[in-house]
């Protein structure tokens, strides 16, 4: 090994200076601080020697740097194969720049997925294959948002090319750009349209999912297609802009979900259908150059094949162009049931009624109509499923339609950026990643706040939007008659609160009397008398009762998790909160204890969800209850902002103690979050800034441990409640236990 370095050491002598050398000498030492260990220390020398003359000694300086990341992220192993693979990549990628960013890249990849280095290492070739390092950063980019961080062999098949995905995103077959090209532009297009910035997403397929060919709603999200396969350039850039802004016309125009009921497939394809036309027209009244975007597209003819697919393409081109005329049954009566309903298209029933009656209309026809492999047409529509409201109650009886509502449901209940997987339901609510709910209104920005980046050690500011959600109202009588069943729980509260309600004794120092001398003030008297200047007389202490001075924000996490059951009592982890807080909240209400209840969510880092159940300033009265039993789970767990937000709240109030009582069954994650430390070391960093302001914050966690918690709270100020049903009386003790101290 010496034998070695002294080649290198003679040769680069011959060729630099002093300084060089010793910036290169620097450079080995940071690697053998890592200990990479021989092999890698070995690779790096000879790179070094073979590189020199076409990057300079001050490239490989820069490059010691970036290995020792890779080795401590990854290993010893991983930094000798990058190393290795440098070669190869330095004949790919003739621009230096180019290869100091795929150096940056595999820095990346070791930090968010270092089993993978070593894999991706040994397929540069093929990685490189396009000689484009736009194209190789964007391979990493998607293979991340591909793979839940959990799921390490799905990631690793990825990284080593073993993904049919993987192998055409680095050969660049997809032509065209892609999403992560257009995402600002089409961001910027889509708020001068109508005024308010978009929430997008990219729609990527995976191996158990074909690549998505129409767009997708969620909620307030637009999920469009990474790429448009087939399409390139300037046409594929069209495309994107015509489906961007067809789906956020549903979101300015649409209405609430409609409820399947008894709907046929076909039904629901011609409701769909009509309701784009509905959105549309309003769109293009109101933005008449919206037609020129869309109309390309609408190129059916009425000499096409009578097949029910072709008969809705059709039908979609008679609504849209009045110039288009085909005599065709269903066509001709689509347009006149929709110019009959012109004065109202405001109202979205409309296209329930008229759907219903076209697909009774062509399921007369008996044309065959299968649900499973039915595209939309045109293809800058998206692909309907937004526009349902998927419950269990919807009585589908064709199994087909049943085919069709499964696979909206699978849509549904995946996070917003991840592909579908083989784990169970339960292996995922296990790993802490939530299920959005059915599309609800997003709510009114009420603030912004940092969030830490823990890979670039910097707070992206005004990264996390807090959107106000007006609470929904539920059955009070559920909750009050889960608090008669917990008598016992009353019982014990009602003895915690006679000891909380007299208060803390204070020690009084430097009165005018007391019952006691205050021997600190006795001892100044003294010193004043023997300097001849005239003492204070206030010589005395005594002791006073003061009076309760606490105020708390209970903080209620209502994510996805909580819809689980409780095995012992069969209700929800959701439930067993309400009547936690229930009860904690009849006794804070007769201690006088200014409090407000708060529930969260988040959809991403633009979406954090807060429900005020109970402002400080408001009375606890049986709307309050009614508040709380209306919470419904769903969506994920963006802790460090609703920390944020409720010292916020707290900011408000006059108090001299302020108290954070976070209630919550999981880890933080996030749907934008692809490594669940980043969120935990938010939360962390968002405790310690409110305990800078005088802000405690506890965290109760149900269920089982939660590792991050006293990472998050610190040890002292995290209770794992183990027994779900345990709940109501430990968050009472852990209330009046605090307020005391």
């Amino acid at each position: 090994m010496s034998g070695a370095f002294g080649d290198v050491w003679d040769f680069l002598s011959l060729r630099c200076g002093q300084d060089e050398l010793e910036a290169w000498a620097k450079a080995v030492l940071i690697l053998a601080d890592v200990n990479v260990g021989p092999g890698c220390l070995t690779a790096y020398w000879h790179v070094s020697r073979e590189q020199y003359q076409r990057r300079g000694l001050e490239f490989g300086t820069n490059v010691a740097v970036i290995t020792a990341d890779i080795c401590r992220n990854a290993g010893s192993r991983a930094a000798a194969a990058t190393l290795l693979a440098s070669r190869v990549a330095d004949l790919r990628l003739e621009d230096a720049r180019a290869f100091l960013r795929w150096w940056q890249a595999m820095r990346e990849l070791a930090s968010a997925a270092p089993e993978c280095v070593e894999s991706l290492a040994l397929r540069t070739s093929d990685a490189l294959e396009a000689r484009d390092i736009n194209v190789f950063e964007h391979f990493i980019s998607v293979g991340l948002k591909r793979s839940a961080a959990e799921d390490r062999e799905r990631r690793r098949v990825f990284f080593a090319l073993e993904d049919d995905i993987a192998r055409r995103l680095v050969r660049k077959e997809q032509g065209g750009p892609h999403f992560d090209e257009l995402d600002r532009t089409l961001t910027l297009f889509l708020t001068a349209l109508w005024g308010r910035p978009p929430n997008l997403r990219a729609l990527v397929g995976s191996e158990n999912r074909p690549q998505p060919r129409r767009a997708n709603i969620a909620g307030p999200v637009i999920r469009l297609p990474e790429h448009f396969q087939g399409i390139d350039d300037e046409e594929a850039r069209h495309l994107f802009r015509a489906c961007a802004a067809h789906a956020s016309a549903h979101l300015v125009f649409g209405g609430l979900p409609f409820r399947i009921g008894s709907l046929k497939p076909l039904q629901i394809a011609l409701v769909n259908l009509i309701e784009d036309a509905r959105i549309e027209t309003l769109a293009m009244q109101r933005l008449p150059g919206l037609r020129t975007l869309w109309s390309p597209y609408h190129i059916a003819q009425a000499s096409d094949l009578n097949t029910a697919e072709a008969i809705m393409t059709r039908l979609a081109r008679a609504l849209f162009d009045p110039s288009y005329k085909d005599d065709h049954g269903v066509v001709t009566k689509g347009r006149r049931l929709f110019e009959a309903a012109w004065a109202r298209l405001d109202d979205p029933s409309i296209s329930r009624d008229i759907g219903g009656l076209l697909g009774n209309d062509l399921g007369q026809m008996r044309l065959q109509f299968n649900a499973k492999s039915f595209v939309v047409e045109p293809p800058y529509r998206d692909d309907g499923l937004g526009l349902w409201d998927f419950d269990d109650d919807s009585g589908i009886a064709a199994e087909s339609h049943e085919m069709l509502v499964e696979a909206a449901r699978m849509e549904r209940t995946e996070d917003v950026d991840a592909p579908l997987d083989d784990r169970s339901q339960a292996e995922r609510q296990s790993a802490g990643r939530a299920r959005p709910t059915s599309p609800d209104q997003p709510g009114m920005i009420i603030a912004r706040y940092p969030e830490w980046d823990r890979a670039s050690g910097l707070e992206r500011r005004d990264w996390s939007t807090v959107r106000e959600i007006p609470a929904a109202t539920g059955d009070p009588r559920l909750v009050e008659e889960a608090l008669d069943a917990a008598t016992p729980v009353r019982l014990r509260i009602r003895q915690l609160m006679q000891r909380a309600s007299v208060g803390r004794s204070v020690r009084l120092t430097r009165q005018v009397e007391g019952p006691d001398l205050d021997l600190d003030a006795v001892i100044d008297a003294g010193i004043a008398l023997r300097g001849g200047e005239l003492p204070d007389g206030r010589i005395f202490r005594k002791s006073h009762v003061a009076a309760r001075s606490v105020a708390i924000a209970l903080l209620i996490d209502i994510s996805e998790s909580t819809r689980a059951q409780v095995t012992t009592t069969g209700r929800s982890i959701l439930d067993t909160e309400r009547v936690a807080v229930a009860a904690l909240a009849e006794a804070l209400a007769a201690l006088g204890d200014p409090f407000a209840l708060l529930a969260f969510a988040s959809n991403g880092h633009d979406d954090v969800r807060f429900t005020q159940i109970k402002a400080f300033a408001q009375p606890y009265d049986r709307q309050v209850v009614s508040r709380l039993a209306g919470l419904k789970s769903g969506l994920s767990t963006r802790l460090g902002t609703a920390l944020r937000h409720s010292g916020a709240v707290l900011d408000g109030v006059s108090s001299y103690r302020k108290l954070i009582i976070v209630l919550t069954d999981g880890e933080p994650s996030d749907v934008d979050t692809h490594d669940p430390l980043d969120l935990v070391e938010d939360a962390r960093r968002a405790v310690v800034g409110l305990r800078g302001r005088g802000i405690d914050s506890f965290g109760v966690i149900v269920g089982s441990p939660s590792g991050s918690a006293p990472n998050i709270f610190g040890r002292g100020n995290t209770m794992p409640v183990l027994g779900v049903e345990d709940l109501p009386m430990r968050l009472s003790e852990l209330y009046f236990r605090l307020s005391r101290r």
